[in-house]
């Protein structure tokens, strides 16, 4: 089986490598042969399991062209004739209306609970939590090699189908795979309420074990195709997700003239990420206890550097988007989580006015009730927060140790979202001095 996965990986390799040399995928080609009614001829990503090991460059152009769907109908429009196309196309609405959400975080930046803002926004809304959790364990188990460029073109592409209510590229990543489109096995499914409804929500079928069942009703396996029909029902379509590390990897998915995509990158202060993921994620953060306990941290260790990265593709990624290129002019949004804990209905509110979508009396009540909770309530894991005691908490659980370090590594990422800097443990636990400058992205 790992063999099988380390094929595929090489000649996915060869694809992009091809996509480089031969220059083939032209954006303005892109559109011009999309041109096309949504969701009527949804256009398949790369169908990865059937590349074979003696597949050859013309087979894998054939695959190429497969996932551009450009059959081999290049531009040859000059630079000044692609802006003037691409213009032209931005005015044009080919998606009927109908807004496509991305919320881009990491781990513990509170994007579970920003998610819910859009999930429980009501019957017209489509939402899916962590769609991209299947491929990345598949293709990580798979093979050691972890080839980045690679998974950033798979994430978007499985992005792009399933925007476009195609889940059959996912299906090749869901494990067990599904049966005639059926599946019990789809992660965290209860935490899409449009995977829980009528007419997705089937009958109950004996003796077969759903890991992530619904919460408010009963379930049978979760059938993909009745998903993407109702998928194609809803007006408007949210996707969280934090396994996206660079922003300019998704061009094309932005770019596609059938979608109309509004990116919403959240982010919080480093330090509050790596405190709650000591406690998250206890058993991986083994590591950062032990230098907590004894003060010292070796700052050529592995876990730094892995901190350091994640940091500086944070920054990289936010300041492609502060930078408004021509593909994500208005169509970028950054926010900081404590903004979001500080003024949770305003900030929904700023969120919506910039998707596009009316803000609805269902999601309003859905803030007022989980942004002041009881203590009974709260947990690692949940969506129910007192917000604004939520977005302190962690100055008091870090050490003042393990703050320094992230302030050295982090340092350009918390300068740009305006998170300010310790220099003593008695400034980090006083909660009257703040550690956020009032800052607007634009």
């Amino acid at each position: 089986m790992k063999t099988k996965y380390a094929i595929v990986f090489i000649c996915i390799v060869a694809l992009v490598i091809i996509e480089k040399e031969s220059n083939i995928l032209s954006r303005v080609s892109d559109k011009l042969i999309q041109r096309q009614t949504p969701q009527q001829t949804p256009q398949t990503p790369l169908d990865y399991s059937n590349i074979t090991q003696n597949g050859s460059l013309t087979v894998l152009k054939m695959l190429l062209s497969k996932l551009t769907g450009t059959n081999g109908n290049y531009s040859s429009l000059s630079e000044e004739e692609e802006e003037e196309e691409l213009d032209g196309l931005s005015r044009y609405s080919y998606s009927g209306g109908r807004k496509h959400i991305l919320l881009l975080a990491t781990t513990r930046t509170g994007s579970s609970f920003v998610g819910e803002f859009f999930n429980q926004q009501g019957e017209n809304m489509f939402y899916l939590f962590e769609p991209l959790w299947h491929v990345e364990r598949m293709l990580t188990t798979a093979t050691e090699a972890n080839n980045g460029t690679v998974l950033a073109g798979i994430y978007r592409d499985v992005l792009q189908a399933l925007f476009l209510c195609d889940f059959s590229p996912l299906e090749k990543f869901i494990s067990p795979p599904p049966q005639d489109h059926v599946t019990p096995a789809l992660f965290r499914r209860e935490s899409s309420i449009s995977l829980c409804e009528e007419p997705v929500c089937g009958p109950v079928i004996k003796d077969v074990f759903e890991r992530y069942h619904c919460k408010t009703r009963r379930c049978g396996p979760l059938n993909l195709t009745l998903a993407s029909e109702s998928c194609l029902s809803k007006q408007h379509y949210a996707i969280k997700t934090v396994r996206v590390r660079q922003l300019e990897t998704l061009q094309p998915l932005v770019e596609d003239p059938r979608l109309d995509v509004r990116v919403i990158q959240l982010v919080r202060d480093p330090r509050a990420i790596l405190a709650s993921r000591m406690v998250a994620f206890s058993s991986k953060y083994q590591t950062w206890k032990t230098w907590a306990q004894d003060g010292q941290v070796p700052e050529d260790d592995e876990e730094v550097k892995r901190l350091k990265g994640n940091c500086d593709h944070i920054r990289m990624s936010a300041e492609v988007g502060l930078s408004r290129p021509r593909w994500l002019r208005s169509r970028y949004m950054l926010v900081r989580y404590e903004d979001i804990a500080r003024y949770p209905m305003q900030k929904a509110e700023e969120m919506y006015k910039f998707t596009g979508i009316p803000f609805s009396p269902q999601a309003r009540e859905w803030i007022l009730r989980n942004t002041q909770t009881t203590q009974e309530a709260r947990g690692i894991y949940s969506t129910q927060k007192n917000s604004s005691e939520q977005a302190e908490k962690w100055r008091f659980s870090i050490p003042f140790t393990l703050a320094q370090v992230v302030q050295r590594v982090c340092g350009p990422t918390m300068k740009l979202f305006g998170y300010r800097f310790v220099d003593d443990e008695k400034t980090l636990t006083n909660k009257s001095i703040s550690l956020l400058e009032e800052k607007l992205f634009h």
